[in-house]
Protein backbone atom coordinates (compact mmCIF):
# COMPACT_ATOMS: atom_id res chain seq x y z
CA UNK A 1 0.00 0.00 0.00
CA UNK A 2 1.67 3.22 -1.38
CA UNK A 3 2.23 6.29 0.80
CA UNK A 4 1.19 8.61 -1.81
CA UNK A 5 -2.60 7.36 -0.18
CA UNK A 6 -2.46 6.61 3.00
CA UNK A 7 0.37 9.25 4.53
CA UNK A 8 -1.99 10.63 6.58
CA UNK A 9 -3.60 7.62 8.34
CA UNK A 10 -2.22 4.72 7.65
CA UNK A 11 1.71 4.63 7.22
CA UNK A 12 4.96 2.51 7.34
CA UNK A 13 5.56 3.74 10.17
CA UNK A 14 2.82 2.60 11.80
CA UNK A 15 3.65 -0.83 9.97
CA UNK A 16 7.30 -0.80 12.16
CA UNK A 17 5.60 0.16 15.47
CA UNK A 18 3.23 -3.38 14.88
CA UNK A 19 5.98 -5.01 14.16
CA UNK A 20 7.86 -3.88 17.04
CA UNK A 21 4.56 -3.91 19.18
CA UNK A 22 2.19 -7.07 18.22
CA UNK A 23 -0.17 -5.95 21.18
CA UNK A 24 -3.55 -6.17 21.25
CA UNK A 25 -3.65 -2.36 21.77
CA UNK A 26 -1.10 -1.59 18.62
CA UNK A 27 -3.31 -3.90 16.46
CA UNK A 28 -6.99 -2.06 17.76
CA UNK A 29 -5.47 1.48 16.43
CA UNK A 30 -4.39 -0.55 12.87
CA UNK A 31 -7.54 -1.41 12.71
CA UNK A 32 -9.23 2.22 13.57
CA UNK A 33 -6.74 3.51 11.13
CA UNK A 34 -7.74 0.78 8.06
CA UNK A 35 -11.04 0.97 8.16
CA UNK A 36 -11.06 5.12 7.91
CA UNK A 37 -8.49 4.65 5.18
CA UNK A 38 -11.15 1.69 3.70
CA UNK A 39 -13.71 4.79 2.50
CA UNK A 40 -10.99 6.74 0.85
CA UNK A 41 -12.12 7.21 -2.91
CA UNK A 42 -8.59 7.46 -4.25
CA UNK A 43 -7.58 4.22 -3.32
CA UNK A 44 -6.32 2.27 -6.23
CA UNK A 45 -7.60 -1.41 -7.04
CA UNK A 46 -4.30 -2.82 -6.43
CA UNK A 47 -4.37 -1.04 -2.87
CA UNK A 48 -8.53 -1.48 -1.99
CA UNK A 49 -7.77 -5.12 -2.74
CA UNK A 50 -4.85 -5.44 -0.39
CA UNK A 51 -6.80 -3.12 2.26
CA UNK A 52 -9.49 -6.38 1.64
CA UNK A 53 -6.69 -8.95 2.72
CA UNK A 54 -5.24 -6.90 5.93
CA UNK A 55 -9.12 -6.83 6.68
CA UNK A 56 -10.17 -10.31 6.44
CA UNK A 57 -6.99 -11.25 8.37
CA UNK A 58 -7.71 -8.63 11.07
CA UNK A 59 -11.07 -10.02 11.05
CA UNK A 60 -9.99 -13.74 12.25
CA UNK A 61 -7.95 -11.99 14.80
CA UNK A 62 -7.42 -13.54 18.32
CA UNK A 63 -8.24 -11.07 20.03
CA UNK A 64 -11.93 -9.78 20.54
CA UNK A 65 -10.88 -6.23 21.62
CA UNK A 66 -9.33 -6.45 17.55
CA UNK A 67 -12.25 -7.67 15.86
CA UNK A 68 -14.96 -5.06 17.86
CA UNK A 69 -13.00 -2.51 17.38
CA UNK A 70 -12.90 -3.30 13.27
CA UNK A 71 -16.72 -4.64 13.51
CA UNK A 72 -17.55 -0.74 15.19
CA UNK A 73 -15.48 1.17 12.28
CA UNK A 74 -16.33 -1.15 9.41
CA UNK A 75 -20.04 -1.06 10.47
CA UNK A 76 -21.85 0.98 8.38
CA UNK A 77 -19.13 0.68 5.45
CA UNK A 78 -21.17 -0.41 1.78
CA UNK A 79 -17.81 -1.55 0.60
CA UNK A 80 -17.34 -4.07 3.07
CA UNK A 81 -16.82 -7.06 1.17
CA UNK A 82 -19.98 -9.49 2.49
CA UNK A 83 -18.08 -12.62 4.05
CA UNK A 84 -16.19 -10.42 6.10
CA UNK A 85 -19.32 -8.80 7.43
CA UNK A 86 -20.87 -12.13 7.70
CA UNK A 87 -17.75 -13.36 9.76
CA UNK A 88 -18.27 -10.36 11.60
CA UNK A 89 -21.85 -11.46 12.13
CA UNK A 90 -21.48 -14.64 13.25
CA UNK A 91 -18.77 -14.01 15.52
CA UNK A 92 -19.41 -13.10 19.30
CA UNK A 93 -22.07 -10.68 20.39
CA UNK A 94 -19.56 -7.96 21.13
CA UNK A 95 -18.03 -7.80 17.52
CA UNK A 96 -21.33 -9.29 15.93
CA UNK A 97 -23.27 -6.69 17.33
CA UNK A 98 -22.26 -3.49 15.69
CA UNK A 99 -22.95 -4.81 12.16
CA UNK A 100 -26.02 -6.84 12.48
CA UNK A 101 -27.38 -3.44 13.82
CA UNK A 102 -26.52 -1.32 10.52
CA UNK A 103 -24.78 -2.93 8.04
CA UNK A 104 -26.57 -3.12 4.45
CA UNK A 105 -24.18 -5.61 3.21
CA UNK A 106 -25.91 -8.44 4.76
CA UNK A 107 -28.39 -9.88 2.89
CA UNK A 108 -32.24 -10.83 4.04
CA UNK A 109 -31.30 -14.67 4.02
CA UNK A 110 -27.97 -13.40 5.75
CA UNK A 111 -30.41 -11.85 8.99
CA UNK A 112 -32.32 -14.99 8.90
CA UNK A 113 -29.63 -17.55 9.12
CA UNK A 114 -28.08 -15.50 12.08
CA UNK A 115 -31.79 -15.26 13.48
CA UNK A 116 -31.77 -19.07 13.39
CA UNK A 117 -28.30 -19.87 14.94
CA UNK A 118 -27.70 -16.80 17.25
CA UNK A 119 -28.73 -15.71 20.64
CA UNK A 120 -30.81 -12.88 22.32
CA UNK A 121 -28.42 -10.22 22.18
CA UNK A 122 -27.87 -10.48 18.10
CA UNK A 123 -31.84 -10.78 17.53
CA UNK A 124 -32.08 -7.47 19.42
CA UNK A 125 -29.89 -6.05 17.47
CA UNK A 126 -31.52 -6.91 14.42
CA UNK A 127 -35.02 -6.40 15.68
CA UNK A 128 -33.71 -2.29 15.80
CA UNK A 129 -32.22 -2.06 12.61
CA UNK A 130 -33.33 0.94 10.63
CA UNK A 131 -35.71 -1.45 8.31
CA UNK A 132 -36.03 -5.58 8.86
CA UNK A 133 -37.40 -6.70 5.88
CA UNK A 134 -40.87 -9.22 6.12
CA UNK A 135 -38.93 -12.35 5.89
CA UNK A 136 -36.50 -11.18 8.85
CA UNK A 137 -39.20 -9.71 10.77
CA UNK A 138 -41.04 -13.43 10.75
CA UNK A 139 -37.98 -15.28 11.58
CA UNK A 140 -37.77 -13.31 15.12
CA UNK A 141 -41.58 -13.50 15.61
CA UNK A 142 -41.33 -17.44 15.82
CA UNK A 143 -37.55 -17.76 17.22
CA UNK A 144 -36.46 -14.81 19.45
CA UNK A 145 -37.23 -13.86 22.97
CA UNK A 146 -39.99 -11.40 24.09
CA UNK A 147 -36.88 -9.08 24.81
CA UNK A 148 -36.30 -9.38 20.92
CA UNK A 149 -39.82 -9.45 19.46
CA UNK A 150 -40.43 -6.40 21.81
CA UNK A 151 -37.78 -4.49 20.09
CA UNK A 152 -39.63 -5.64 16.85
CA UNK A 153 -42.87 -4.42 17.55
CA UNK A 154 -41.74 -0.84 18.76
CA UNK A 155 -39.57 -0.67 15.49
CA UNK A 156 -41.71 1.75 13.08
CA UNK A 157 -38.94 0.27 10.37
CA UNK A 158 -39.84 -3.40 10.66
CA UNK A 159 -42.16 -4.82 8.18
CA UNK A 160 -45.25 -6.76 9.93
CA UNK A 161 -48.11 -7.86 8.39
CA UNK A 162 -51.51 -8.75 10.02
CA UNK A 163 -50.11 -12.31 10.42
CA UNK A 164 -47.18 -11.74 11.74
CA UNK A 165 -48.62 -9.30 14.33
CA UNK A 166 -51.48 -11.80 15.28
CA UNK A 167 -48.34 -14.32 15.81
CA UNK A 168 -46.70 -11.96 17.99
CA UNK A 169 -49.91 -11.95 20.00
CA UNK A 170 -49.99 -15.94 20.28
CA UNK A 171 -46.74 -16.01 21.56
CA UNK A 172 -46.83 -13.12 23.49
CA UNK A 173 -50.22 -11.36 24.36
CA UNK A 174 -49.84 -12.11 27.73
CA UNK A 175 -46.15 -9.83 28.47
CA UNK A 176 -46.86 -5.55 29.23
CA UNK A 177 -43.77 -5.50 27.68
CA UNK A 178 -44.59 -6.72 23.91
CA UNK A 179 -48.10 -5.14 24.40
CA UNK A 180 -47.21 -1.73 25.16
CA UNK A 181 -44.93 -0.82 22.17
CA UNK A 182 -47.35 -2.91 19.68
CA UNK A 183 -50.17 -0.51 21.09
CA UNK A 184 -48.10 1.84 20.51
CA UNK A 185 -47.41 1.27 16.66
CA UNK A 186 -48.58 3.86 14.47
CA UNK A 187 -51.33 1.72 12.59
CA UNK A 188 -53.07 -1.27 13.56
CA UNK A 189 -55.01 -4.07 11.12
CA UNK A 190 -58.20 -4.12 12.51
CA UNK A 191 -57.98 -7.75 14.02
CA UNK A 192 -55.03 -6.77 15.71
CA UNK A 193 -56.63 -4.06 17.86
CA UNK A 194 -59.22 -5.83 18.35
CA UNK A 195 -57.52 -8.71 19.60
CA UNK A 196 -55.55 -6.09 22.31
CA UNK A 197 -58.59 -4.47 23.28
CA UNK A 198 -59.44 -8.46 24.82
CA UNK A 199 -55.90 -9.06 26.46
CA UNK A 200 -54.48 -5.36 27.30
CA UNK A 201 -54.16 -3.59 30.87
CA UNK A 202 -56.44 -0.87 31.31
CA UNK A 203 -53.54 2.01 31.35
CA UNK A 204 -53.29 0.48 27.28
CA UNK A 205 -56.75 -0.08 26.21
CA UNK A 206 -56.75 3.72 26.86
CA UNK A 207 -54.33 4.20 24.86
CA UNK A 208 -55.21 2.25 22.31
CA UNK A 209 -58.55 3.86 22.01
CA UNK A 210 -56.82 7.28 22.39
CA UNK A 211 -54.63 6.70 19.59
CA UNK A 212 -57.77 6.16 17.72
CA UNK A 213 -58.85 9.00 17.83
CA UNK A 214 -61.91 8.41 20.08
CA UNK A 215 -63.90 10.12 22.16
CA UNK A 216 -63.22 10.53 26.03
CA UNK A 217 -66.50 9.02 27.01
CA UNK A 218 -65.73 5.97 24.18
CA UNK A 219 -62.21 5.44 26.00
CA UNK A 220 -63.63 5.43 29.74
CA UNK A 221 -66.37 3.02 28.24
CA UNK A 222 -63.05 0.73 27.34
CA UNK A 223 -61.25 1.01 30.65
CA UNK A 224 -64.74 -0.17 32.53
CA UNK A 225 -63.93 -3.47 30.34
CA UNK A 226 -66.74 -3.12 27.77
CA UNK A 227 -65.03 -4.59 25.41
CA UNK A 228 -67.98 -4.46 22.38
CA UNK A 229 -68.30 -1.01 22.68
CA UNK A 230 -64.40 -0.85 22.24
CA UNK A 231 -64.93 -3.24 19.30
CA UNK A 232 -67.45 -1.50 17.17
CA UNK A 233 -65.11 1.70 17.67
CA UNK A 234 -62.32 0.91 16.43
CA UNK A 235 -64.15 -0.25 13.15
CA UNK A 236 -66.04 2.84 13.07
CA UNK A 237 -65.92 4.34 9.66
CA UNK A 238 -64.39 1.36 7.75
CA UNK A 239 -65.25 0.15 4.63
CA UNK A 240 -62.33 -2.20 3.28
CA UNK A 241 -64.94 -5.38 3.03
CA UNK A 242 -61.59 -7.58 3.06
CA UNK A 243 -60.71 -6.05 6.62
CA UNK A 244 -64.12 -6.36 8.29
CA UNK A 245 -64.46 -10.01 6.61
CA UNK A 246 -61.02 -10.63 8.53
CA UNK A 247 -62.89 -9.00 11.89
CA UNK A 248 -65.84 -11.03 11.73
CA UNK A 249 -63.91 -14.17 11.29
CA UNK A 250 -62.05 -13.81 14.31
CA UNK A 251 -64.97 -12.51 15.78
CA UNK A 252 -66.75 -15.86 15.26
CA UNK A 253 -63.67 -17.83 16.20
CA UNK A 254 -63.24 -16.47 19.26
CA UNK A 255 -67.09 -16.11 20.75
CA UNK A 256 -67.25 -12.53 20.18
CA UNK A 257 -69.72 -11.58 17.29
CA UNK A 258 -72.64 -11.13 19.90
CA UNK A 259 -76.04 -10.06 19.12
CA UNK A 260 -75.58 -7.01 21.34
CA UNK A 261 -72.40 -6.10 19.00
CA UNK A 262 -74.35 -5.86 16.11
CA UNK A 263 -76.50 -3.67 17.82
CA UNK A 264 -74.00 -1.75 19.37
CA UNK A 265 -72.82 -1.32 15.13
CA UNK A 266 -75.94 -0.54 13.72
CA UNK A 267 -76.57 2.39 16.56
CA UNK A 268 -73.17 4.01 16.17
CA UNK A 269 -73.71 3.85 12.10
CA UNK A 270 -71.50 1.08 11.37
CA UNK A 271 -73.77 -0.19 8.42
CA UNK A 272 -70.48 -2.16 6.34
CA UNK A 273 -70.09 -3.97 9.72
CA UNK A 274 -73.31 -4.66 10.47
CA UNK A 275 -73.46 -5.71 6.58
CA UNK A 276 -70.80 -7.63 6.57
CA UNK A 277 -72.03 -10.14 9.96
CA UNK A 278 -75.27 -11.06 9.03
CA UNK A 279 -73.43 -11.89 5.70
CA UNK A 280 -71.12 -14.33 7.54
CA UNK A 281 -73.71 -15.64 9.70
CA UNK A 282 -76.56 -16.44 7.02
CA UNK A 283 -74.12 -17.49 5.20
CA UNK A 284 -75.48 -15.01 1.96
CA UNK A 285 -73.35 -13.36 -0.39
CA UNK A 286 -72.42 -9.89 0.66
CA UNK A 287 -74.31 -8.52 -2.12
CA UNK A 288 -77.30 -10.07 -1.60
CA UNK A 289 -77.51 -9.64 2.02
CA UNK A 290 -77.35 -5.74 1.53
CA UNK A 291 -80.05 -6.44 -0.89
CA UNK A 292 -82.22 -8.31 1.59
CA UNK A 293 -81.23 -5.58 4.37
CA UNK A 294 -82.19 -2.49 2.37
CA UNK A 295 -85.22 -3.91 0.81
CA UNK A 296 -87.95 -1.23 0.62
CA UNK A 297 -90.34 -3.69 1.80
CA UNK A 298 -90.44 -5.56 5.68
CA UNK A 299 -89.40 -9.15 5.18
CA UNK A 300 -85.34 -9.15 3.19
CA UNK A 301 -83.93 -7.88 6.64
CA UNK A 302 -86.03 -10.60 8.29
CA UNK A 303 -85.78 -13.11 6.95
CA UNK A 304 -81.51 -12.75 6.23
CA UNK A 305 -81.68 -11.76 10.19
CA UNK A 306 -83.01 -15.06 11.02
CA UNK A 307 -80.80 -16.87 8.57
CA UNK A 308 -78.34 -15.29 10.69
CA UNK A 309 -80.13 -16.95 13.88
CA UNK A 310 -79.85 -13.58 15.31
CA UNK A 311 -82.76 -13.64 18.31
CA UNK A 312 -85.93 -12.18 17.22
CA UNK A 313 -86.39 -9.91 20.46
CA UNK A 314 -83.48 -7.57 18.66
CA UNK A 315 -85.22 -7.24 15.12
CA UNK A 316 -86.95 -4.11 15.99
CA UNK A 317 -84.19 -2.47 17.12
CA UNK A 318 -81.91 -3.37 14.32
CA UNK A 319 -84.85 -2.24 11.72
CA UNK A 320 -84.95 1.17 13.58
CA UNK A 321 -81.32 1.58 13.66
CA UNK A 322 -81.15 0.84 9.74
CA UNK A 323 -84.58 2.91 8.64
CA UNK A 324 -82.88 6.14 10.89
CA UNK A 325 -79.51 5.60 9.12
CA UNK A 326 -81.57 6.02 5.78
CA UNK A 327 -83.72 9.03 6.80
CA UNK A 328 -80.86 10.94 8.20
CA UNK A 329 -77.42 10.23 7.46
CA UNK A 330 -74.21 11.50 8.51
CA UNK A 331 -74.72 15.26 8.13
CA UNK A 332 -70.91 15.97 8.61
CA UNK A 333 -71.61 18.56 11.43
CA UNK A 334 -70.37 18.97 14.67
CA UNK A 335 -71.22 15.61 16.34
CA UNK A 336 -73.79 14.37 14.33
CA UNK A 337 -72.25 10.88 15.07
CA UNK A 338 -73.54 11.42 18.49
CA UNK A 339 -76.93 12.83 17.42
CA UNK A 340 -77.39 9.93 15.26
CA UNK A 341 -77.16 7.52 18.22
CA UNK A 342 -79.48 9.40 20.28
CA UNK A 343 -81.90 9.23 17.58
CA UNK A 344 -81.68 5.55 17.33
CA UNK A 345 -81.93 5.07 20.59
CA UNK A 346 -85.25 7.20 21.44
CA UNK A 347 -87.02 5.77 18.16
CA UNK A 348 -86.55 2.22 19.75
CA UNK A 349 -86.90 3.06 23.11
CA UNK A 350 -90.74 5.19 21.82
CA UNK A 351 -91.88 3.43 19.13
CA UNK A 352 -91.43 -0.46 20.00
CA UNK A 353 -93.64 0.21 23.52
CA UNK A 354 -94.78 -3.73 22.83
CA UNK A 355 -90.97 -4.70 24.01
CA UNK A 356 -90.96 -6.83 26.71
CA UNK A 357 -89.81 -5.36 30.05
CA UNK A 358 -86.97 -8.23 29.79
CA UNK A 359 -86.00 -6.69 26.27
CA UNK A 360 -86.17 -3.14 27.26
CA UNK A 361 -84.13 -3.43 30.47
CA UNK A 362 -81.49 -5.15 28.01
CA UNK A 363 -81.36 -2.68 25.50
CA UNK A 364 -81.06 0.17 28.63
CA UNK A 365 -78.30 -1.38 30.24
CA UNK A 366 -76.33 -2.12 26.62
CA UNK A 367 -77.01 1.18 25.03
CA UNK A 368 -78.93 3.47 27.49
CA UNK A 369 -75.38 5.22 27.80
CA UNK A 370 -75.54 6.83 24.52
CA UNK A 371 -78.56 8.16 25.06
CA UNK A 372 -77.53 11.12 26.86
CA UNK A 373 -75.13 13.72 24.94
CA UNK A 374 -71.52 13.21 25.66
CA UNK A 375 -69.43 15.23 28.37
Amino acid sequence: MSDAHLSDKLTKEDVVRLMADPSPATRADLAVKLAHNFDDSSLTETERRMAEEIIRVMAQDAVVRVRQTLAENLKGNPKLPREVALTLARDVEAVAIPVLSVSEVLTEQDLVEIVRSGGEGKHTAIARRPTVPASVADALIESASERAVAALVANEGAQLGEKSLGRVIDRFGESESVQEPLVHRSRLPLTIAERLVAVVSEKLQNYLVVNHELPPKVAADVILQSREHATVTLVSGENDEAALERLVVQLVRTRRLTPSLLVRALCMGDIAFFEMAVSYLANVPLTNTRLLIHDAGRLGLKSVYEKARLPSALLPACRIAIDVLKETPFDGEERDLERHRRRVIERILTQYEDLAPDDLNYLLDKLGDLIRPAA
